[in-house]
């Protein structure tokens, strides 16, 4: 969690818990990252929170069914809040002011609902009595409300939402639909008819045939209703919402019968909720993972569907009586544990396997990762449990493969082709030409950001390098280079997590290699580094000495009058005729003239994020007008992707230490100016020159003074920050690409007492005064 986050969560907690006062959020803001340590979440230690809670609760049961509701939703954190909770129960104090807290806040409720209530409703007098019916009325009323506040919407105002949003993200390119026909003819999704017969035969009364005939009987209407099909005596009740299909039997068969097939018939329920997942999640809309999840579960369906279709064949031959076909239908039994359930049949376990994932996909509305990370929880929390685990398995791997593919074609061409939404990474539409304009641009971190919700629980720990390995691979490819990588090779699920994170390592370390070698060698960055250096940071001596002599009048000027296309002509002039015409990117200097001086500057900078970034923004410029000197500055075009590094961010500082010491350096030349022109002096007398004694030490100290903060930031500041940086660039292929886009060459440590606002105060103060100075003893010398 970043520093910007945590400090946003903890005014937002002491807003709602409305805390005034004290030592304010810095105290725990700053205990909070000195604290950070990761909660690993267990099966017993959040068992042993669960368990704790619901002891000290005065409801335990609604906490539980709370509980088991949002982890049946595949909930994130959820473990951990719980454990938080459990931590919370146990310090008296805070749970005393939490206590407090609860009832302030529920008796301020109470009177503005009270206040508002007055004004809006005439409340009836508390002794009418309402009549029984009036009573019944109104608790109907209330049920209906309930009710429909509680039912899902519709699957197709679902689908269309779904479909609304996916279009939004890939404008151009809408996702496909099936015809309306596919939802209205409800005879193809294989589930039971309700309210239509398709038998034309007349059915004798169950109740007058003797018992063997009632057994036949039965068994033929078992092996329809197996299959989604009505039978004679069998008849499917219909849904209500998301619940399990019912049956009504007839009451005239016999009880022995009857005990058998109810044990059957949760078989044929759990096949009907499992076609009808198979069938909504089959559609365009709900992603390729559920498409794959659907795919495997129909697989099975086709298993499934082979073993009724030769229980048919014994029960045309007359070999199938209703014991033979619950013996077919149950070949195992599962363990001790289960069988507290009742008995479990081998398909009958398949089937509610199946049922608990398409509950849980359902409730939590998973798609993608979120999917994933249910069906890889479900495997992993049936360790123990062979059979369980191998089904889930089966489904987990049938299900990653396309969400594999997504993820093998970002890490290893950088390249996302994900027209569902279901990847942990998401595009987003920027402009990489913003970086070299805004200071706040933000290119690199939300061009590709992570979806936390699609993040498989068994990627967890490798999302940042994925995002990372897939943004490397992509500034190289939008320089029109096609890359690949070397040791691709296919993903594919497996409870040992070591597997994904070996693939992911050698994916990240060629992605950052061949960024790397990209700036560093055909980009030259390091060139373009020293390049900055040269201007910015006064390197090239004999270049400022002939532009300071070419645009020194110029300068003077006021900043509005200044022609700048004149300045371009003269910076161009001064470039040929020194040294740093040998500099191969000399002509990406460029001339700039700032709208405010450097201290205006700086304060903006220093505000951006704080409570008075708004007021100095808004805040009315001064009335004095600029001169070209304080105006003044260089600026450095810098193409793709060297923008990433070199941003304006790291150009804004490079541009305030130069103005800092461009300013201090025509202050010296000015008392160099001063100092020559005193030379008149010794054409005096001896008694008249002692007038200049005082002026002439004060014209010493000044440019003693100016030299010895040039001497200090250039040398004791500057030139070590910079061969320190020279030395981490060196380095640089040890540490990867992430080294450099976290550590951005820049003077972050080199601030020449401009983030020293107090001394910023005395030396702003000095050095315009040095230079009035020196105006007044030159004009005393003419």
């Amino acid at each position: 969690m970043s520093e910007f986050r945590i400090h946003h969560d903890v005014n937002e907690l002491l807003s709602l818990l409305r805390v005034h006062g004290g030592e304010g959020a810095e105290v725990y803001i700053e205990l909070l990252q000195k604290n950070r340590t990761p909660y690993v979440t267990t099966n017993v230690s959040a068992h042993s929170a669960k368990v704790k809670i619901a002891e000290f609760s005065r409801t335990p049961e609604d906490f539980l069914k709370k509980y088991d509701e949002l982890k049946s939703k595949n909930t994130r954190h959820l473990d951990s809040l719980v454990y938080l909770l459990s931590k919370l129960t146990e310090d008296k104090e805070t749970l005393h002011y939490l206590q407090q807290n609860a009832k302030e806040r529920a008796e301020l409720a109470a009177n503005a609902g009270t206040s508002s209530s007055s004004t809006n409703f005439s409340i009836p007098c508390s002794t009418s009595k309402m009549s029984l019916q009036e009573l019944e009325e109104l608790r109907k009323q209330l049920g209906s409300v309930t009710a429909s506040s509680s039912a899902q919407q519709p699957l197709e105002l679902t689908r269309k939402i779904l479909r609304d949003k996916q279009n939004k993200k890939n404008s151009g390119q809408p996702i496909p639909v099936f015809p309306s026909w596919v939802y209205e003819r409800p005879a193809l999704i294989g589930d039971f008819l309700i309210g239509t017969s398709l038998s034309t035969d007349t059915t004798v009364p169950i109740g007058t045939l003797p018992l063997a005939s009632q057994e036949s009987m039965i068994v033929e209407d078992l092996l329809y209703v197996l299959i989604g099909v009505d039978g004679r005596y069998i008849t499917a009740q219909a849904l209500v919402g998301r619940q399990n299909r019912a049956f009504s039997l007839d009451p005239n068969l016999d009880l022995s019968i009857k005990e058998l097939v109810t044990r059957i018939l949760p078989v044929a329920a759990s096949y009907s909720a499992v076609t009808r997942f198979i069938e909504e999640k089959s559609s365009f809309e709900y992603g390729q993972v559920n498409h794959a999840l659907a795919a495997a579960m129909r697989t099975l369906i086709k298993e499934y569907m082979i073993l009724i279709t030769q229980l048919e064949h014994l029960q045309r031959q007359g070999l199938l009586s209703l014991q033979k076909l619950w013996f077919y239908i149950q070949p195992t039994m599962r363990t001790l544990e289960i069988l507290l359930r009742g008995p479990c049949p081998i398909w009958g376990f398949y089937f509610r396997t199946f049922q608990v994932v398409t509950t849980s996909v359902d409730k939590g509305e998973c798609m993608g990762g979120s999917t994933l990370s249910l069906l890889h929880d479900k495997t992993f929390n049936y360790t123990g449990d062979s059979q369980a685990q191998e089904l889930c398995l089966y489904l987990t791997k049938a299900a990653s493969v396309p969400y594999f593919e997504i993820l093998e074609k970002w890490i290893y061409r950088g390249i996302i082709n994900d027209p569902y939404s279901e990847f942990m990474v998401e595009e987003h539409e920027l402009q990489k030409e913003k970086i070299q304009e805004d200071y706040n641009d933000k290119y690199w971190d939300q061009r590709y950001t992570v979806v936390q919700q699609q993040i498989p629980s068994f990627l967890q720990k490798m999302a940042d390098k994925i995002l990372s390995t897939g943004k490397y691979l992509n500034v190289v490819r939008e320089c029109g280079r096609d890359v690949t990588c070397p040791v691709a090779k296919e993903v594919i699920y497996t409870l040992k997590e070591r597997a994904y994170v070996e693939q992911i390592e050698k994916a990240y370390n060629y992605a950052s290699k061949v960024l790397l070698d990209f700036l560093m060698e055909e980009k030259e960055l390091v060139a373009h580094l020293r390049s900055i250096k040269h201007y910015f940071l006064m390197d090239q001596g004999d270049f400022f000495v002939h532009f300071m002599d070419l645009t020194e009048e110029e300068l003077k000027k006021p900043v509005d009058d200044i022609i700048t296309t004149r300045l371009e002509a003269l910076l161009e002039l001064a470039l040929r005729m020194s040294t740093a015409n040998t500099d191969p990117f000399k002509d990406d200097l460029k001339i700039d003239l700032m709208p405010h001086d450097l201290i205006t500057q700086l304060l903006r900078v220093l505000a951006i994020e704080t409570k008075q970034e708004k007021a100095i923004i808004s805040a009315e410029p001064t009335e004095l007008t600029l001169s070209g000197l304080e105006a003044f500055s260089f600026d450095y075009i810098v193409k793709w992707p060297l923008s990433l590094i070199i941003n304006r961010k790291a150009l804004t500082r490079y541009q305030m230490l130069f103005r800092h010491m461009f300013y201090c350096k025509h202050v010296e030349r000015q008392l160099c100016n001063v100092w020559i022109s005193n030379k008149t002096a010794k054409q005096f007398s001896l008694h008249s020159a002692k007038w200049f004694a005082g002026a002439f030490t004060l014209r010493q100290r000044m440019l003693n003074f100016v030299q010895n903060i040039q001497y200090y930031m250039m040398f004791e500041v500057m030139e070590p920050t910079w061969h320190i940086l020279e030395k981490n660039l060196k380095l640089v292929s040890e540490v990867g690409m992430e080294g450099l886009t976290n550590g951005r060459p820049n003077f972050s440590n080199c601030s020449c007492l401009l983030v020293l606002l107090e001394a910023l105060k005395y030396l702003g103060a000095a050095v315009p005064a040095t230079l009035q100075s020196a105006a007044v003893l030159h004009h005393l010398s003419a």
